[in-house]
């Protein structure tokens, strides 16, 4: 292994060179600058938006039926702030004049399916910087790639937004796994929430921080209306996403590398000045004192977010990720990685202030970085509570689902280890992240049979915490082990890169870790704490029902699993999975 990481450094290295003197250099910014940008930001000066939303389904005789979208990708611009320029994005809509940021919301009804057509209708260039020595979608004709993943959608390969079926504007140029222009959806999953977002290889982390996002919603009528949550104004979306701005409103990105040498743009990971709210920095929302929904998502490239209430609030949380809950938690706080949503109830009507912050006191990198209390990246938004307790039909309810809960693993279940990897010159600056010690490109060593449920071990062996996002499959943490006598571990598994070789189940005898109480349901995405082993149960199944999926999970070109954090996603922490029948 440590001679193929040499191999692969002089690779990158003789790569790099030759386009180094034709990396994008722009002026220099500095940190301070940024930082002078954001701190020029009144906060709580914007009302906060509500996105759009489109019905994916239509009612015929009282029944739902499907329907066929067409939704595009634009370049258009979008105020962040009263104070801001308009700044250059790149953003999903019906038209180019209705796109935003985020993109508009599409809410699906359970069991009807919905036919997506993704249009590209991008410039000839990137507006962010691009390093083509990670492994990135070049087209030869020129115009940016992008290609639609639906987060935690459970459907067929062909629609799942592989990173090598990106196209470009008008089709004019696709990636060689690219089939379809319009995709399906069949919303055979549980009720929850999801999100879309671009998926193009090597420019997951570009192509987000331009703006290419959006949420989506399952309903389930008989599952949603009898739990009475807030519903209707009551209910709303809350996408958090940090962004650096420069002087004149763009948005800033970084076109320098850690090591320009090797990647003249590529940093390990990207951290904005600002906090945006449903694309406003620091904005405002007028409340009754009720209850309300809030659906939570953390759209950031790596950023995590520990969130509160300022004067003591709880959260009332009804979901994760994609699932309700067996039953609501209360807690104070809410730790989110990339990629992560909590579905929460507030209740206003217990406040004993007229403005409640919600606050992030999340270090970055995430869990052992700079800190953000008492500083703007501590601060989310308010909330103004106006007048006097009001009427509330809503509830929150004492139990949801039962299919939340997960079961314990049989003896015979498949047992694999999957080990994340971080690879640092001497001086220790990361160059690349890979799975297992291999890449995108190298065949699949994940083939699950389809409608099996297995158990993972993801091995964490580099300082940061990492959100492993699975396509297709869901899953439920159990068990978080530290590692004993790591640095010997460590030291093996560099050598062999063997966790059973390398006596694992000697490592893992540390201390543990708790799941969290408002984790516990099936996910598609799981912390990964850095020294320790997850323990994870995979259900590539319906999870509701127990039964297979009804459309051929098997088909080429398969599905993926990875790293959330973008730039570690990009380069390259992420490996195929391949369903056996």
């Amino acid at each position: 292994m440590a001679s193929q990481m040499k191999i692969h450094l002089m690779l990158l290295v003789i790569a790099a060179a030759a386009s180094v003197m034709k990396a994008q250099v722009s002026t220099l910014v500095t940190q301070q600058t940024l930082q002078q940008v954001a701190a020029s930001l009144q906060l709580y000066l914007d009302p906060l938006p509500q996105m759009s939303t489109i019905k994916g389904f239509a009612m015929e005789k009282g029944n739902p039926v499907s329907v066929n979208l067409t939704i595009g990708m634009y370049q258009t611009t979008w105020k962040f702030h009263r104070d801001l320029p308009p700044t250059p994005i790149f953003a999903y809509g019906t038209s180019a004049e209705k796109a935003t940021f985020p993109g508009p919301t599409i809410i699906a009804r359970h069991d009807v399916p919905l036919y997506v057509k993704w249009e590209n209708h991008l410039p000839d260039k990137h507006i962010l910087p691009t390093d083509n020595t990670i492994p990135t979608a070049i087209p030869a004709k020129g115009g940016v790639p992008a290609v639609v993943h639906l987060h935690g959608g459970v459907h067929p390969p062909q629609s799942d937004g592989s990173a090598f079926a990106w196209f470009t504007r008008d089709y004019k140029e696709v990636g060689p796994k690219w089939t379809q222009t319009t995709y399906k959806y069949p919303n055979v999953q549980p009720p929850g929430n999801l999100w879309y977002h671009d998926h193009a290889l090597g420019l997951t982390r570009a192509n987000l921080l331009a703006g290419l996002l959006g949420a989506y919603i399952i309903e389930k009528p008989e599952i949603d209306n009898p739990m009475d949550l807030p519903c209707d104004n009551d209910d709303l979306h809350l996408i958090i996403a940090d962004r650096s701005f420069n002087t004149d409103g763009t948005i800033y990105m970084n076109s320098t590398g850690n090591i320009p040498s090797v990647h003249p743009e590529w940093q390990p990971e990207y951290f904005g000045e600002a906090i945006t709210v449903n694309g406003k920095a620091w904005p405002f929302l007028n409340v009754a004192r009720r209850r309300y929904r809030f659906r939570i998502l953390n759209s950031s490239n790596a950023r995590y977010l520990n969130l509160s209430l300022s004067n003591g609030l709880p959260f009332y949380v009804i979901g994760s990720d994609s699932s309700y809950l067996a039953a609501p938690v209360t807690t104070p706080t809410i730790v989110l990685s990339p990629a992560e949503i909590a579905d929460v109830v507030i209740d206003f009507s217990n406040s004993n202030t007229p403005c409640v912050e919600l606050l992030n006191s999340a270090p970055y990198p995430y869990p052992t970085g700079t800190s953000t209390i008492g500083t703007l990246l501590g601060k989310v938004m308010i909330f103004h509570i106006n007048g006097e307790k009001v009427s509330d039909n809503s509830t929150i309810p004492e139990k949801e689902v039962a299919y939340a809960n997960v079961t314990m693993p049989e003896p015979t279940t498949k047992t694999r280890y999957i080990v994340l990897y971080e690879y640092t010159t001497p001086s220790g600056e990361p160059t690349h992240l890979y799975i297992n010690g291999l890449r995108l490109e190298d065949p699949a060593t994940e083939t699950p049979k389809s409608g099996t449920t297995e158990l993972w071990h993801v091995i964490n062996l580099t300082p940061d915490n990492h959100p492993l996002h699975m396509h297709l499959g869901m899953m439920q943490a159990i068990n978080i082990t530290e590692l004993a006598g790591y640095q010997q571990f460590f030291d093996c598994m560099t050598q062999l890169n063997d966790a059973v070789k390398c006596n694992v189940t000697d490592h893992a005898v540390g201390k543990t870790l708790p799941v969290p109480e408002y984790e516990k349901t099936w996910k598609n995405v799981v912390k990964i704490e850095p020294g320790y082993m997850t323990s994870i149960v995979v259900a590539f199944k319906l999870v509701d029902t127990n039964q297979t999926y009804p459309f051929d999970a098997t088909a080429d070109p398969g599905y993926v699993y990875h790293c959330h954090i973008l730039d570690h996603e990009d380069n390259a922490m992420i490996r195929p999975l391949i369903l056996q029948p």
